[in-house]
């Protein structure tokens, strides 16, 4: 048996298909008699386009990621699913007129026309091979090019058996595809690499039927689709299998794209997520049909790592766990920082966790972290069910600034039960964080996404879901069929009204402006500690705490504290400092929040300076200049430093 896996237009190009890589590995290991081989058609189309319009490496990276929400890669090649260069097009330009800029809407609506032409090629290429099986893989926007292809495939070529898995492919949207669209004969739902063998088995007439297969779409005689019952529960993590990515970076290397990315290795060491087995986030729709968190064993997921890095001499990896297993700290991470290779990977993690913890993550080169952090209001974190505060995502920033992790996040809004009176206290702040990662983009109202508690639970505040706008015009099926095919939804909005989110995005805008300028560090010298910012709304350049009490203060608000909590530490530390009363205490950080030197959300405070040791500091005798009186004559306890530098000594790089 021959079978042949088709990675097709949207799938990223500076990755290798990780659900492919597995399954081709599966088939090899586990159905006898089999082969298997992957067209990377992503790559194809890449060289096919370019030769024939203006598409650049910003152009694909559009309409692979950028655009999910608004569906424009999945409608580029809706006209060849539906063999109409022009299908819909006066619905997406009427829909799209607004959204997108002109130039953007000319070249969505060349792509449209051109790609029936690469379709029927790639078709054409994928029967030359002569497969018994060919595999599509649908994730985010790949699912009309797999469609397309796939009956372009049958046209051709009855006899070959077509095949469709993914995350699009999940559940009731598997179940759907299969319904719709006769000319796909299977649809693996769920974990593919034991329901595709299995399949692949059935249909060499061995062992059993496909109809046991289970979470399989499969049709009866009379040609009526039938949905098998889904797994009753995960694979077992020792059932994952490791990717085989051969031919990949051969064909990438082949490739124009070779000159847009630089290629990474995409490994695996856990599925599902253990926070949302417990508290699902409210937006989340990831982790589909199994939440359930299992991982692979701390030996087999280093040597994983460490083979890829040798077979393919690649040391960029994307980590695609929803969330880091945390044992890993201590086994898996201890050995590639031990193993010498200087690996960079990106990772999920959790925003609560300490400096120490992150210390370890850069030191093993996972140094791009996705920590969603989503929100700095406790309020708000809690309509999501994030369990993290406001404070302890300020921390995230600030220690990831100081271990020398780039943070990758969003600022999402829209939440039902939100209220103006959340976002303006972190709109007045903002401009204390410019030196902190600033989100990725400016915020956007929450999507409805299947699978989240959103989705599932009404009485979370939405009610009257219906597919987003952009399914209606990409696909020819009644509402109803949509609603089971879509992943994202269209509700009445929630939470804030625009006004306020004005508000905050000018205040984010004007930190993505001003961040790659902006510092804020410290040095704690002992008996002093030196601070020095670069930020637009704060004019001081140098500070030195120099109190006793002060020092005391600061170094306690490394983490959150109320003014309690700090008073009453404060009052036990063991250095002998004097009694200090609750007015001091607050007294103090109210002098520190408008110098912007902590940040306060929900009666907590945190402060925002990265350490750095900065030897130009340390050759100034700050001491000298600082007169010190009692706390009790000193209006503003913290004292700005004498002789301020006309040139802040530069402080290390914060992303």
């Amino acid at each position: 048996m021959r079978v042949l896996l088709v990675n097709m237009p949207w799938s990223p190009i500076d990755l290798p298909s990780l659900a492919l890589g597995i399954l081709k590995r599966s088939v090899d290991e586990r159905v006898p008699g089999a082969t298997c081989e992957v067209l990377h058609a992503n790559l194809e189309f890449t060289d096919w386009i370019t030769s024939r319009t203006e598409f650049s490496a910003e152009d694909y990276e559009y309409y692979a990621l950028s655009s999910y929400f608004l569906g424009c890669g999945d409608w580029v090649f809706s006209s060849a699913l539906y063999d109409d260069p022009g299908w819909r097009e006066a619905e997406f330009t009427r829909v799209m007129q607004g959204k997108l800029r002109k130039s953007r809407m000319r070249m969505t609506r060349q792509l449209h026309e051109r790609v029936p032409e690469f379709v029927n090629e790639i078709a054409r290429r994928i029967v030359e091979a002569e497969p018994d099986v060919v595999g599509f893989t649908s994730t985010f926007q790949q699912n009309t090019a797999a469609l397309a292809a796939a009956r372009q495939v049958k046209k051709l070529a009855p006899h070959i058996v077509t095949v469709m898995g993914g995350a699009n492919c999940d559940a009731e949207q598997g179940a759907s595809v299969h319904r719709n669209f006769p000319f796909v004969d299977y649809v693996v739902r769920g974990e593919g690499e034991q329901a595709f063998p299995e399949l692949l088995t059935a249909l060499q007439g061995e062992k059993s039927e496909p109809a046991a297969v289970a979470g399989l779409c499969h049709r009866a005689a009379d040609g009526t689709s039938v949905a098998n019952p889904m797994p009753s529960g995960p694979l077992p993590p020792a059932a994952i299998l490791p990717p085989d990515y051969s031919g990949y970076f051969e064909r990438l290397a082949a490739s124009v794209a070779r000159n847009w990315v630089e290629p990474k290795l995409v490994v695996e060491g856990a599925r599902g997520c253990w926070w949302g087995e417990k508290h699902h986030c409210t937006f989340c729709g990831l982790n589909g049909s199994f939440m359930q968190f299992r991982s692979k064993s701390p030996d087999v997921f280093y040597e994983e790592i460490m083979d890829l890095a040798r077979r393919h001499r690649v040391l960029d990896m994307y980590v695609v766990d929803n969330i880091l297993d945390m044992g890993y700290l201590k086994t898996v991470l201890p050995r590639i920082i031990d193993s010498g290779h200087d690996l960079r990977m990106h990772i999920e993690i959790k925003a609560n966790m300490r400096r120490s913890q992150l210390q370890v993550l850069a030191d093993a080169g996972l140094i791009y972290v996705q920590p969603g952090i989503e929100s700095l209001n406790s309020r708000v974190l809690d309509l999501m069910d994030k369990g993290v505060s406001g404070c302890q995502n300020i921390r995230m920033l600030r220690d990831a600034a100081e271990t020398g992790l780039s943070v990758s996040w969003n600022y999402l809004h829209g939440f039902p039960g939100e209220t103006a009176e959340d976002y303006e206290p972190v709109i007045r702040q903002l401009p204390a964080l410019e030196h902190l990662n600033p989100p990725v983009d400016l915020s956007a109202r929450i999507a409805i996404e299947r699978f989240s508690p959103y989705f599932k639970q009404p009485e979370l505040g939405f009610t009257g879901l219906r597919p987003e706008e952009h399914y209606r015009f990409t696909y020819d099926l009644p509402e109803a069929e949509l609603y089971d095919l879509a992943y994202v939804f269209e509700a009445p909005e929630r939470g804030i009204t625009e006004e306020t989110v004005d508000k905050l995005n000018a205040g984010i805008a004007e930190w993505k402006k001003r961040h790659v300028d902006a510092r804020l560090t410290h040095t704690d010298l002992g008996d002093r500690i030196v601070l020095v910012s670069r930020r637009e709304a704060f004019d001081w350049r140098t500070l030195c705490l120099s109190d006793p009490f002060e020092i005391a203060a600061f170094r306690l608000l490394d983490q959150p504290h109320t003014a309690s909590a700090l008073l009453r530490k404060l009052n036990d530390d063991p250095t002998g400092l004097p009694d200090t009363a609750q007015a001091d205490v607050q007294r103090l950080l109210d002098s520190w929040a408008e110098r912007g030197l902590v940040f306060t959300d929900a009666g907590q405070y945190v402060h925002l300076a990265p350490a750095s040791v900065n030897q130009d500091l340390l050759r100034l005798d700050y001491m000298a200049h600082t007169h010190r009186r009692p706390r009790s004559e000193q209006p503003d306890t913290t004292t700005p430093a004498q002789p301020e530098p006309a040139t802040p000594a530069p402080a290390p790089a914060l992303s």
